[in-house]
């Protein structure tokens, strides 16, 4: 859609565009003709959520900025029904405290208006008590109560100053642009000192909600991690006395140092036992010799016999002796047991004298220096069998001592491991509480809002959003008017316009007809039909001038896809121009009601036909139109030929090839359709002639108006032409 087709649009339905604004923006006027003055109070609240110091300043690494999240969380909690239960109920307490109306609490208006709600039979109980804390305990409870009442009804129900459906539309909270630490509070009431007080009660609940969910909030984080805490110092404890009760059972003071001593001291006393046991082997080797030596001496059996017996009084003396200092027995026990080892050495000692002295080696030795050196092993030797049974007891007692401490460890470990673990978590959830108990003091200290600007107690009212309203009512009303342009030509399909219809049908459009209800009359639609029954006329007459292989006379035929279209209205135009031109014209036309006949006027001649069932096998004039009417065409200077209609009838195939030109009569108001076109699409390969489209009956404005001066004027007199601009053809 062009610019220019717009405007012409708009100019159509100009009526709507003037009619609808005004009725929108009359209902707006007539709806806020009882508009009430609003005031508004309004208050300053600092929040500290970004540049508030608080407990935990200095420990933060970064700087995080959680002030959306804040915000959003305060606006939530301000906008609750909890909270603007609250706010109704200390606004509800404070009027109903009053005995009179009182300006700077509630006007005459508001006070009547509370009256009147409360019913005759509670009126008693809530407009009588004077205690302000007893009376909002009171009405908070009725307005949790399950039963209906009237204070629940004023609270929830009802439209009134006090109502949570009111107060959550009216209270409004920004955060102020560029800055999360300040929010603004507004609140807008027909009655000020209700503005104001609405916005202090709201404050206050708010300060209070919001400062116990906080608190709440760390209160069950500080609680968690104390119960946690409980547990754990619970399981350290129970890790510490398990660990003690072992190394009580065990007789453990220092496991690795007391493990490490007895592996030390078995491997010593390994080594001690492997010399004594080579000291022992070397003396009994030595012994052996000296016994052989001596056992080839008859003589010294008995001698033999009482040394042999003093040498095992010896051993059993200094066995004795070696388990008194091994097992840590008393000095006077081991003073004694050495005077018994002396006194078992002399004997044998002298046992051995009286040996030597009886006997004498035999191979030159001397037997008092051989009994002397057999003496000498001898106490050698059992000296190391006494030392190494000792040895074995010990390491046997080392080896079980070793057994012992082998399993010892692994459970000591696993002991210590789990009092490590209880200890290590017992010291971070200690720091958790550290921690909590830190945030919740923060949170107390800094967890209220500061009020920077006290609500206000507004003196003027709003300015008036009528004149607004209506200026919205007429937008609105244009708004609808465009609507309803646009859907009207987005469902009319009919050619409205000359563009449209070149685009639609495919050819230039030659002549445009304005809608003429009086023909006779001089009007506007005459004079501009006329002018273009003129130019009309010239583009014929320059078609016939530039065709000259058809036969003479030319045949001007005129067609159109659907009925009533008006070709008999321009056929009729285009004969007067011809007769006042004296050409004779023969206007040849199908009949419609079977009774018309061949008639002449001013010149032209009329012959109607009928149209036959082989009407496309007609191959010319003289064989369509009925022979009693003597029709020669030689006779005529032009020939105007219209056809019926194309949608319900033949097309005459032969008849159209002498045919000079085709003038396509289109109704501005008709649709064109699929049907249509093909139609069209068939007469322009049939007749593969010149053809000018004419546009019929097209609204006002797409007209050209020519002046008066331009305008021919026709001889008056009775014409045909005078007649219905849309009949049946």
């Amino acid at each position: 859609m062009t610019i220019e087709v717009f405007l012409r649009l708009l100019k159509q339905h100009i009526l709507w565009f003037i009619l609808i604004p005004c009725v929108t923006a009359g209902t707006a006027y007539y709806v806020t003709r009882d508009e009430v003055k609003v005031y508004k109070s309004e208050a300053t609240l600092y929040t500290g959520l970004v540049s508030r110091y608080s407990l935990l300043s200095d420990k933060q690494s970064g700087f995080v900025d959680r002030s959306s999240s804040a915000i959003d969380n305060i606006l939530t909690t301000l906008n609750s029904k909890e909270t603007l239960l609250q706010i109704g109920i200390d606004l509800l307490t404070d009027h109903l405290r009053l005995q009179q109306p009182d300006t700077l609490v509630l006007a005459d208006a508001g006070f009547q208006q509370l009256r009147q709600s409360i019913p005759p039979t509670w009126q008693n109980l809530l407009l009588m008590d004077g205690d302000s804390a007893h009376l909002r305990q009171l009405v908070d409870s009725l307005a949790r109560s399950p039963y209906d009442n009237p204070v629940k009804t004023l609270l929830i129900k009802s439209d009134s100053y006090y109502s949570i459906q009111i107060m959550g539309e009216k209270l409004k909270a920004t955060a102020r642009k560029n800055t999360n630490d300040v929010l603004t509070m507004e609140y807008e009431s027909d009655d000020p000192a209700v503005a104001q007080h609405t916005l202090l009660y709201a404050i206050k609940a708010l300060n209070k909600r919001y400062s116990n969910l906080k608190t709440s909030e760390t209160n069950s984080v500080v609680g968690y991690y104390e119960e946690k805490l409980q547990k754990a110092k619970q399981a350290l404890a129970q890790a510490e006395a398990n660990l003690r009760s072992f190394n009580t059972s065990h007789k453990v003071l220092n496991y690795e140092e007391e493990a490490s001593n007895v592996a030390t001291s078995r491997e010593d006393l390994i080594k001690e036992y492997n010399e004594e046991l080579m000291r022992k082997n070397a003396a009994k080797a030595a012994l052996d010799a000296l016994n052989k030596r001596m056992t080839q001496q008859g003589t010294m059996n008995v001698a033999n016999a009482d040394l042999n017996d003093k040498q095992k009084k010896l051993s059993e003396a200094e066995n004795k002796l070696s388990n008194a200092r091994a097992y840590g027995q008393p000095k006077n026990v081991i003073s004694k047991l050495q005077e018994g080892v002396a006194k078992a050495a002399d004997d044998l000692k002298a046992s051995a004298l009286k040996y030597d002295a009886a006997t004498n080696a035999s191979d030159g030795v001397p037997a008092q220096a051989m009994a002397s050196d057999r003496l000498a092993k001898s106490l050698e030797y059992e000296e190391s069998v006494a030392r190494l049974e000792l040895y074995k007891k010990r390491m046997g007692e080392y080896q079980a001592k070793t057994n012992e401490y082998t399993p010892l460890g692994s459970q000591l470990r696993q002991l210590q491991r789990e009092m490590s673990i209880a200890e290590k978590e017992y010291l971070d959830l200690l720091q958790q509480v550290e921690q909590s108990q830190t945030r919740r003091q923060d949170i107390a200290i800094g967890g209220t809002l500061e009020i920077m600007d006290a609500p206000s107690y507004p003196l003027s009212a709003q300015v008036s959003k009528r004149v607004q309203l209506i200026a919205i009512g007429a937008g609105v009303g244009l708004f609808i008017a465009l609507l309803l342009t646009a859907i009207r030509f987005w469902l009319d399909k009919g050619i409205h316009s000359p563009e449209q219809a070149e685009s639609l049908i495919g050819i230039p459009v030659s002549a445009l007809f304005p809608t003429v209800k009086k023909p006779n009359v001089f009007s506007k639609a005459t004079m501009a039909s006329r002018n273009m029954f003129e130019q009309l006329f010239n583009s014929v007459n320059i078609e016939i001038a530039q065709a000259t292989a058809k036969p003479f006379p030319p045949i001007i035929t005129l067609f159109s896809i659907g009925s009533k279209q008006g070709k008999t209205w321009v056929a009729n135009g285009l004969n007067q121009l011809y007769a006042e031109a004296d050409q004779h014209v023969a206007y040849c036309y199908p009949r419609v009601t079977g009774k018309e006949q061949r008639e002449m006027i001013n010149g032209i001649a009329y012959f109607p036909y009928t149209v036959r069932p082989d009407f496309m096998n007609v191959t010319g004039l003289e064989y369509l139109i009925d022979y009693n009417q003597g029709f020669d065409a030689s006779q005529f200077d032009r020939i105007v030929l219209e056809l019926p209609p194309l949608l319900t009838n033949q097309l005459p195939v032969y008849l159209l090839k002498n045919s000079v030109l085709s003038l396509l009569v289109v109704d501005a108001n008709s649709a064109w359709a699929r049907a249509e076109k093909q139609l069209f699409s068939l007469y322009v390969r049939i007749t593969n002639q010149p053809i000018l489209l004419i546009l019929n009956r097209v609204e006002d404005n797409y007209i050209d108006i020519p002046g008066q001066a331009d305008i021919r004027q026709a001889p008056a007199r009775v014409e045909r032409s005078v007649m219905s601009q849309r009949n049946s053809s």
